[in-house]
This record gives C-alpha cells, sequence and structure tokens, in this order.
C-alpha cells in the first residue's frame, strides 16, 4: 500500500511502505488506471483551453484599452484594467508553462523517481531507460505501483501549478474589472 507523507503532500511525494502487498493483474484495475489517466489528461486540456481563452481575453483588452489613457478621466481605470489583464496573462502563461529539467540526469537510485513521465526519462540513453523499466515491467506489483505513482504526481501537477495559476488569473481579471469598475465611479464622482 503506498501512503503519503505527513508533509510530502504538497511537494508530491510517495512513501513506500515495507512490503507492498502483491496485486495481481486485473481487468478492472487495468481498466480504472487507464480511465484515472484518461480523466487527468482531460484535466489538463481543460486547463490549457481556460489558460489560452484568459490570455486572450486579457490580451485584447490590453490591446484595446491602451488608446484611453491619454484621455485624463479614463487614465486611471483603464491603468487598473491593464495592470489585472497583465496579472491575468502572467498567471494564465505560467499555468502553461512546461516544467522541465533539461540539464540533470534523473537519480535512478532514487525510489521516487517517475520512469513513466516524460521529463524523467528525456535525459537518460533508450539503452538506460529500458533497462530501469525492465524490473519494473516483469513484477505486476512494481508495475502498478509505477503506475499509481504516475496518476499521483500528474494530479499533484495540475492541482498545484495549472489550475492554481488558472485560478489566480480569473481572479486577478475579475478584480481587475471590478477595481477599474470602481475608479471609474470614484473619478466620475470627483468630476462632480
Amino acid at each position: 500500500m503506498l501512503e503519503t507523507k505527513d508533509n510530502g503532500a504538497a511537494s508530491g511525494e510517495i512513501e513506500q511502505r515495507k512490503g507492498m502487498r502483491p496485486i495481481m493483474s486485473s481487468g478492472h484495475l487495468d481498466q480504472m488506471f487507464r480511465q484515472t489517466r484518461a480523466y487527468h489528461a482531460q484535466l489538463s486540456q481543460m486547463a490549457d483551453l481556460k489558460a489560452s481563452m484568459m490570455f486572450t481575453l486579457a490580451s485584447v483588452i490590453i490591446t484595446l484599452s491602451i488608446r484611453y489613457l491619454e484621455d485624463p478621466f479614463l487614465r486611471w481605470p483603464v491603468l487598473v484594467l491593464i495592470a489585472g489583464s497583465l496579472v491575468t496573462i502572467v498567471s494564465a502563461a505560467y499555468a502553461v508553462m512546461p516544467k522541465l529539467n533539461l540539464n540533470d540526469k534523473p537519480d535512478l537510485r532514487d525510489p521516487h523517481t517517475n520512469l513513466l513521465f516524460f521529463g524523467t526519462f528525456t535525459n537518460l540513453e533508450y539503452g538506460e531507460w529500458v533497462a530501469e523499466l525492465e524490473p519494473i515491467l516483469h513484477d505486476p506489483t512494481r508495475t502498478y505501483e509505477a503506475m499509481l505513482r504516475d496518476i499521483y504526481e500528474m494530479g499533484i501537477y495540475l492541482g498545484l501549478k495549472k489550475y492554481r495559476f488558472i485560478r489566480i488569473a480569473y481572479i486577478a481579471f475579475l478584480t481587475g474589472l471590478v477595481l477599474s469598475m470602481l475608479t471609474f465611479v470614484v473619478v466620475e464622482l470627483v468630476k462632480l
């Protein structure tokens, strides 16, 4: 059985208990893994689409708003709107920016190394990768453990990276809109 370290949930580390119970290959387990991986891939695509929409919308707003900076009554509301849009763009871009370490070779002695993640095996020669993966493939328990680790790490990545920054992008966009409207009202009241 796998358990999460108390302090490792945020970092995505998994610790194996000694003597993980053997898992026999089974159709329902294979279906569960397949369905969970497909669901995570779908969530990742949805996150990328949302980030792209927020990026595009905020870029269009900045492009259309810049010309109103010369108007003394609209300058401050437009600056607030542009600032909110810039935070939205940065957050949306960060949500879809791949996190890869292409310079360092993974520590293959570390039991937490995820050999199923492409970011890990891109730094290995094909022969090294196959040699490390072969014992896992010949043991159903280790195969399922590797698949569990991959699903878990993908979920952590989705939750802590993609969806977290998409949420920040949405909040920044909505906050920028509301503050821009409030600034406009204040400017209009001062104008009277």
